[in-house]
């Protein structure tokens, strides 16, 4: 072996460095490994790549050795390894500090890492006597019960205790009253994790097609990418379960990857209760369960990993499927640090696996829409619920029109329920059935402003306007946290104060006042602080134990409520007029996947859209029911203006404290741009520098920098300039390179 190596060092410089090897550890050192290295003044986690070549003499002499190797197997397989050091190239980032951000907690610090004993796991079992109707009094034992109940009624103690703050007494309480067996028990391969929950016997002929189509492919081995169209109630879920099933059989490994896992238990239930050991990866999780979840997948004792987009570096042996569920989801770009965008990494990681990866969506994004139109992904679509259930009548209330004005409504907006929708609400009560009230903004009032002077009450620190809270009698920012009282009078001239825009506060408060006698709830950031609360909220209202469920994107998000006949999208223009390319399409999205929470039962559907702008694209054609159309339109606009997916983007961010020196850095680094920009032929165009859309967060000024081209090589010479010019500007300046940015505020 050559007495020298290449090695990754976990810290945030780029390139890789040369490392002498000590004769004691020659030939024990393998690809991936964790090293002790010496770096600096101080000692680093290190990560050995490859043997490097002799170099010169000089260059010898200057050369530190290895200390030690931390592990006596590596910690990366040799396909994440790979898929590091593209994500790594691609998003611009160090490469030590991208493999040490694809570790678990555990092995990310320059020691021997804890080591999680997987001897004895103690497992909570559901018993036949476990009534939750006997816990109404006892709220925490009955959110403890109803989480344990969704996810299949038998897990490890530890995941209840993640989800459920103080889950471990209630479950020795539960135990104690017989609800619940508390099981130890050896971990080892072959151990059911989950009780069996029913195979369905047969599938719609939809599903049938669709499992046909991928498993054909997935029999046959090699790398295929499908984009798999399902209206919302297919059952692409049971599709995915199907794969996993045939991969399993195949001896092969499987990946699934969702948007919020701690939003939808149910999905991970049917997985754990199909398949038994299931490694799961999400934030919700301690350092030593994730880490635990990690070397069982490297040991080979579990094939089959869910999670959050982390998950994408999971090393799932002998892998042979990937599954992205909502590929649409924002959520799966990361915003921090290695700046990835899951979905798109999956694409890479089956490619280079040879493996079938399935995009699932009732509502796809638009780059995914195009490579299944351009051919580069197979498509297969549902369009049917299962069970021939109807899709929800879709039905437009016109705000322009109906929206009531009374003098009451001074020193507020006029109330946001029309009605058309107290008509709705009322028949739909009567009927014994639930309503949910959808609207993505939080707060009671989202702007407040002088009736006299005109000036808005804006956050000191941050140039947005302030919420006001009326259920914690304060004004928020929601961007740095700050939270102040509300004032009885303008600040500026002592005027009154003026309460605009509307809230999911103001709309519970104004159901309250329609239906009295209605069980109402809130579902949001505010009213389910901690995942207890999002527990007890979503179980009682699958339980039909409220009637009227009032949120944000927090009940978009997969749930499966059969009792739910009625969604109305409060305001369907609120996103309409954000600063960015992708908010219609993310307009469309989030209509689509609230009104398919209608209807999922055996009773009809009806989804009311209350709109100022009917006519806007998004919601005309989400009223229509047709992504088709909104898509063809979407993308013709996108290539007129040359956006993704008809371009490619970089970004740059640039902020700090003083806002002369950002502005000069962002001016500057601007030219160095201009003056590295390839030929005119290869399409690359500078926007900026400008003020971002949102110019001050935290007290930080916000600049930034865009780069378009028709591909990303195009780029290359005019972004490694930048990283050269980025090495010199003040540090009181940070500059923050987004490959394919999500959004552009």
């Amino acid at each position: 072996m050559s007495p020298f190596a290449y090695v990754a060092v976990g810290r945030p410089v780029r390139g890789e460095f040369t490392y002498a090897v000590p004769e004691a550890l020659r030939g024990k050192l393998q690809p991936g490994q964790r090293i002790r290295v010496p770096f600096g003044r101080s000692i680093s986690l290190g990560f050995y790549l490859a043997p490097a070549p002799e170099p010169s003499p000089e260059v010898i002499k200057k050369l530190r050795p290895i200390e030690r190797i931390l592990d006596p197997e590596p910690a990366f397989p040799a396909d994440i390894v790979e898929l590091v050091r593209f994500a790594a190239q691609h998003y611009r980032y160090p490469l030590g500090e991208a493999l040490r951000a694809a570790l678990p907690p555990g092995l990310t610090k320059a020691d021997d890492g804890k080591q999680a004993k997987a001897d004895v796991t103690v497992f909570a079992r559901a018993l036949p006597a476990a009534k939750l109707e006997e816990l109404t009094r006892a709220p925490a034992q009955h959110a403890t019960l109803s989480y344990l109940l969704a996810v299949g009624g038998r897990v490890q103690v530890e995941e209840v205790v993640h989800a459920i703050p103080g889950a471990k007494e209630n479950l020795k309480k539960l135990a104690a009253r017989g609800f619940v067996a508390l099981e130890e028990e050896q971990v080892v391969k072959g151990v059911r994790e989950g009780l069996q929950q029913s195979r369905p016997d047969a599938l719609t002929p939809e599903q049938a097609i669709a499992v046909d189509t991928l498993t054909k492919s997935l029999d046959a081995g090699g790398f295929a990418p499908f984009l798999l169209h399902g209206v919302t109630g297919s059952g692409k879920t049971e599709v995915y379960l199907r794969l996993v099933e045939r991969a399993l059989e195949l001896g092969k490994g499987a990946l699934i990857l969702v948007p919020e896992i701690a939003l939808t238990p149910q999905l991970v239930g049917r997985f754990k209760s199909r398949f038994g050991q299931v490694a799961l990866f999400h934030s919700a999780m301690k350092d030593r369960e994730r880490l635990l979840h990690w070397q069982r997948l490297r040991k080979g004792e579990v094939k089959l990993a869910v999670g959050v987009r982390s998950a994408i570096w999971a090393p799932v042996p002998n892998l042979g499927v990937v599954v992205v569920d909502e590929e649409h989801d924002p959520s799966f770009k990361q915003e921090e640090k290695l700046r990835y965008q899951a979905r798109d990494l999956a694409v890479v990681r089956a490619k280079q696996a040879g493996a079938l990866v399935v995009l699932g969506s009732a509502t796809p994004s638009l780059e995914s829409w195009e490579n299944a139109r351009k051919g580069r992904y197979g498509l297969v679509t549902m369009t049917r619920r299962v069970d021939d259930r109807p899709m929800p009548t879709l039905e437009l209330v016109d705000l322009r029109l109906e929206r009531p004005r009374t003098a009451e409504s001074r020193g507020t907006e006029p109330p946001m329920l029309s009605p058309s929708l107290r008509t709705a609400i009322a028949q739909t009560l009567e009927r014994k059935q639930q309503v949910i009230l959808f609207l993505n903004r939080r707060g009671h009032s989202t702007f407040i402003v002088c009736e006299v002077c005109g000036q808005s009450v804006r956050c000191q620190d941050c140039d947005v306007c302030l919420t006001h809270h009326a259920s914690a009698r304060q004004m928020q920012c929601h961007y740095c946290g700050k939270a102040s009282p509300m004032p009885r009078a303008c600040p500026e001239c002592s005027g009154p104060l003026l309460e605009l825009g509307v809230g999911t506060e103001r709309i519970e408060a104004e159901v309250v006042d329609a239906f009295p006698h209605a069980r109402i709830a809130r579902l949001d950031r505010d009213a389910a602080s901690s995942a207890e609360k999002l527990t007890e909220m979503l179980a009682a209202f699958a339980r039909r134990e409220l009637d009227i469920l009032v949120g944000t994107q927090m009940v978009a998000k997969g749930h499966d409520f059969p009792g739910v006949t009625l969604v109305c999208v409060v305001m369907a223009d609120s996103a309409l007029t954000l600063p960015d390319f992708r908010a219609g399409e993310r307009t469309f999205h989030l209509l689509t996947q609230v009104a398919g929470r209608a209807g999922r039962g055996k009773d009809p559907g009806r989804v009311l859209v209350q709109s100022y702008n009917p006519e806007a694209a998004p919601i005309a054609r989400m009223l229509t029911n047709d992504y088709a159309r909104f898509s063809e339109e979407e993308l013709k606009r996108r290539q007129q203006l040359s956006w993704p997916p008809h371009s490619r983007m970089v970004a740059l961010r640039i902020e700090g404290e003083s806002a002369d020196l950002v502005t000069r850095v962002a001016r500057q680094l601007a030219r160095v741009a201009a003056q590295h920009l390839p030929p005119a032929s290869q399409g690359v165009r500078i926007l900026g520098p400008a003020p971002a859309p949102i110019a001050r967060i935290k007290g930080k000024t916000r600049w930034q920098l865009v780069l378009k081209a028709p591909t990303h090589a195009a780029m290359f010479r005019t972004i490694d300039a930048l990283e050269r010019a980025i090495e010199e500007v003040p540090n009181a300046v940070r500059v923050i390179i987004d490959v394919d940015p999500a959004a552009m505020l």
